[in-house]
């Protein structure tokens, strides 16, 4: 099985989309174990174009492409996970989501690939998401963070009226809330009160992986 591991790593590192599908194909086609295929062939590729990424050798257009490809192989895989009862070892849940107003949506996604890729559940609840869904689908999903990205300066009070929900609601201290997005900063972070700012995927998951393991 190691040289379909390898494949598997390969086609993510090249955000080869249509392989990475192929090859989750070909792995329920021959009965091979969906959770190894993940675990050994394809978050490793996803994990190295992270770490190429972060050394400056790989472009973010690039790193897109292998979360893209991570994805759709993963869809492929995990209904057959839920019929083996299998589920892959997690270190916490995340609710992820660009707050209200604005749309746009791509950092957001692939913050929300890496977090998975390296090991949390993660419930993704798109662009423009209202303040008060953040906490309910914390709530609901029993969530360990909430990462809240905002693109524009006119969006970031949202960023704060999340924690100030959190805070009327006697929540504040269930979770971990993490900011992001071009505009925000660690100021900005300590100034409305949050655990923590990334500018990007890779620093996210090296910031949820430190407040975990406190």
């Amino acid at each position: 099985m190691s040289d379909l591991y390898q494949e598997c790593r390969t086609a993510i590192l090249k955000g080869d989309r249509a392989q990475a599908e192929k090859l989750a194909r070909r792995v329920l086609a021959e009965s091979a174990d969906p959770l190894r295929t993940i675990e050994d062939g394809f978050v490793p590729g996803l994990r190295e174009a992270g770490r190429l990424w972060d050394e400056g050798e790989l472009f973010l257009p690039e790193l897109v492409l292998a979360a893209e490809a991570m994805k759709a192989a993963s869809a492929i895989l995990q209904p057959a996970l839920a019929e083996r009862g299998q589920k892959r070892q997690m270190q916490g849940r995340v609710v992820i989501g660009t707050i209200e107003g604005d749309i746009h949506d791509i950092g957001k996604t692939l913050v929300g690939t890496m977090l998975a890729a390296n090991g949390y559940e993660t419930r993704d609840l798109g662009a423009d998401v209202p303040v008060q869904k953040f906490v309910d689908e914390a709530e609901s999903f029993q969530a360990d963070f909430i990462c809240i990205s905002a693109l524009l300066t006119t969006t970031m009070a949202g960023q704060k009226k999340v924690i100030e929900l959190l805070k009327n609601r006697a929540l504040r201290d269930s979770y971990r809330v993490l900011v992001g997005g071009a505009p925000c900063s660690e100021k900005w972070a300590a100034h409305i009160g949050a655990d923590g700012y990334a500018g990007d995927a890779i620093s996210t998951v090296q910031l949820a992986d430190s407040l975990i393991s406190r």
